[in-house]
């Protein structure tokens, strides 16, 4: 996976093969699968480099459909389904050997003022006073540490902590049993683009989600004992942001059945600001 900020916006900036066709390329991994948010990402740009400024994607949806394999680049086929006054719609399909591995609607809007109001920020410790994620790892996977953190060195990640039974997590929420926040950012600096940010937090934005909806039941998702896979996934954006800045991202799970679970995020910059908000339905299949 891309080890620096310069390596994630190298993977991000697709090959024009045609007229509404793109290509990515594959970074080296360990991931015996194409990580979800690498085609999320990648899948947005495609979609975006057919909307001309000043228009801004201010929700993707989207679902996993096949495994990606790690060998081959994936092709983004873009179908312009619509160009009105004020919006701007595409779809994205993601292509490997011929056959579909993901789908993508991404909406786009001309910038505009209305009605304003948000959800209130968690009181929460700063970043600075946040365990840094090689800590966590090193404590709770020894042997693969090294391995893990190489492979999502362009993501900087400080955990605050989660509701694990027990007050193991140190957070404790009546209302929420599954509950996970952290700060995130990119691990070095990005050009002023909105979409160079967009897409780097749509990149960043599955790695942890899913693995809230498993905090009470005090398994890993990476765990052995634990089939997991993100089945659909959703953003989005209510306000600029800066992927290399601090984010808080409070994640809890509302629901897991029938070996899924859903889990919702909300982002919001230091400075209190609600910026984006993130939904997403994986597999938690017991083995």
């Amino acid at each position: 996976m891309p080890r620096s900020a310069d390596e994630l916006v190298k993977l991000l900036d697709l090959e024009t093969i045609d007229v509404n066709l793109f290509r990515g390329t594959q970074p080296t991994t360990m991931l015996q699968r194409v990580f979800g948010g690498q085609v999320a990402a990648q899948a947005l740009v495609a979609g975006m480099r057919t909307v001309e400024h000043p228009r801004s994607a201010h929700s993707l949806h989207s679902y996993f459909l096949r495994p990606g394999d790690t060998a081959v680049p994936i092709v983004y086929d873009v179908e312009r389904m619509r160009d009105g006054r004020s919006f701007s719609t595409r779809r994205v399909v993601a292509r490997q050997h011929g056959r579909p591995i993901y789908y993508m609607t991404v909406s786009c809007q001309v910038p505009e003022e209305g009605f304003e109001h948000q959800d209130r920020m968690p009181e929460v410790p700063s970043p600075e006073d946040s365990l840094d994620i090689g800590e966590v790892v090193r404590r709770r996977v020894p042997d693969h540490a090294d391995d893990w953190l190489a492979e999502w060195a362009a993501l900087e990640l400080r955990p605050i902590g989660d509701s694990r039974p027990g007050g193991k997590g140190g957070l404790v929420s009546e209302e929420h049993p599954a509950l996970s926040r952290l700060w995130i950012r990119v691990n070095g600096r990005l050009d002023d683009d909105e979409l160079t940010h967009k897409a780097a937090f749509t990149y960043a934005s599955d790695l942890t989600l899913l693995g809230s909806a498993l905090v009470p039941h005090g398994v890993p998702v990476s765990s052995p004992t634990v089939q997991s896979a993100s089945l659909d996934h959703t953003i989005w954006f209510h306000r600029p942001f800066r992927a290399d800045e601090w984010l808080l991202y409070d994640q809890v799970s509302p629901s897991a059945s029938g070996a899924r679970g859903l889990a919702l995020g909300r982002l919001f910059a230091e400075d209190g600001r609600l910026v984006a908000t993130v939904a997403q339905e994986g597999l938690i299949r017991p083995r």
